[in-house]
């Protein structure tokens, strides 16, 4: 048990970890919210459940919202079904990895959150504003993590969409192809039993899109999630002892400030070598441009 708490303690102290802490909460909470509901059922104590079910379900009537506003950011952490939680966090482990490869863990976690964010509020809107659904409203609420999923995904497809992932009994496919494949299947699944979870994905989806765009065009939404990751890393971070150093004369600081700016790539570098991925794969790039992407993530 203590290995296991340190390895979750290490995987956030560790720097550029994203994707591992964001897999570590999902299952964190769903081994809790299971470790809760299971004897409840067992020993039928239906309060357990309905605060378990209260605290991650978004539910689809707005008035039921108002008086739980957290559900808005709850639902995308939480699973309370096995094959639920497997298959979000495979698709998060496969294409998360990708985007932290290459943008950085901060970018990855920032298209976690707003994909997440814009799936729970389009949920929202289509459950209050449209009448086919509104008179399908679910009983319980929206849960589990498919949007920010979704968003990742295609995020991926739109940054990489060459990129192929080996698949049994069809072999190499672009995820391009596989992210329009899940889009669509999403959509038919709008009119069918699980249509919340699938209007989710679509607003994840088009966030992640969306964010890519955004990004090559040199506009980063991921910003206030950046500020608020460097809050709380200043905040849970032990500080670093004190390391004096000196700069003997000017021309040695001069060369040490050239130095660390040149060690920096701009931003139209950064545009140009997404672009050069896009069309002609990871693999196109030389040893100098993943150098800079590499610095690029670091710095994000």
């Amino acid at each position: 048990m203590n290995s296991i708490s340190n390895e979750i303690k290490y995987a956030f102290k560790k720097s550029d970890n994203g994707l591992v802490q964001l897999i570590v909460i999902n299952l964190g909470i769903f081994i809790i919210a299971n470790l809760v509901i299971v004897p409840a059922h067992i020993f039928d104590f239906p309060l357990a459940i309905e605060v378990i079910n209260s605290s991650l379900y978004l539910p689809a009537n707005l008035e039921n919202f108002i008086q739980k506003p957290w559900t808005l950011f709850t639902t995308f952490f939480a699973h309370l079904d096995i094959f639920h939680i497997l298959m979000n966090m495979l698709f998060l482990y496969y294409f998360g990895s990708l985007i932290s490869e290459y943008l950085g863990s901060k970018r990855l976690i920032a298209i976690y959150f707003w994909g997440g964010l814009s799936g729970s509020i389009l949920y929202l809107l289509v459950y209050n504003t449209i009448p086919f659904f509104m008179l399908r409203s679910p009983l319980l609420g929206l849960i589990g993590a498919s949007g920010s999923v979704y968003a990742i995904v295609v995020a991926a497809a739109v940054l990489l969409p060459n990129y192929s992932y080996y698949l049994i009994f069809l072999g190499p496919v672009k995820i391009k192809y596989i992210a329009s494949f899940y889009i669509f299947i999403s959509f038919i699944g709008t009119i069918g039993q699980n249509a919340g979870g699938n209007i989710a994905h679509l607003g994840g989806a088009l966030l992640g899109a969306i964010f890519i765009i955004q990004l090559k065009k040199g506009n980063d939404w991921g910003l206030p999630i950046y500020f608020v990751l460097s809050f709380f890393d200043k905040i849970f971070k032990p500080k670093p002892k004190m390391k004096i150093s000196y700069v003997n004369t000017k021309k040695e600081k001069q060369s040490a400030s050239i130095a660390v700016k040149n060690s920096i790539p701009s931003q139209n570098e950064i545009d140009e070598i997404l672009d050069k991925i896009s069309k002609s794969g990871y693999e196109s790039l030389s040893k100098e441009e993943k150098n800079k992407l590499f610095k690029a993530s670091q710095t994000s």
